[in-house]
């Protein structure tokens, strides 16, 4: 399935009064779900504690 024809899927589910914004909205989430998937598939994903421990950096304001 080509890009357009997976927006154009994903438009014609909305319901019909869907405003723009949430068009957008659910265009952007429906990107994030592919780019994480494709992460996993290509290896690219971190374990829990790995992002606890970035998570604590953070917020301890080292951030590295």
């Amino acid at each position: 399935m080509t890009t357009k024809e997976k927006i154009r899927e994903l438009i014609e589910d909305l319901p019909e009064d869907t405003s723009y914004d949430e068009v957008i909205r659910e265009l952007a989430f429906a990107r994030m779900v592919d780019r994480g998937l494709a992460d996993v598939r290509e290896g690219r994903t971190i374990s829990n504690e790995e992002m606890g421990r970035r998570i604590r950096q953070w917020q301890q304001g080292t951030g590295e």
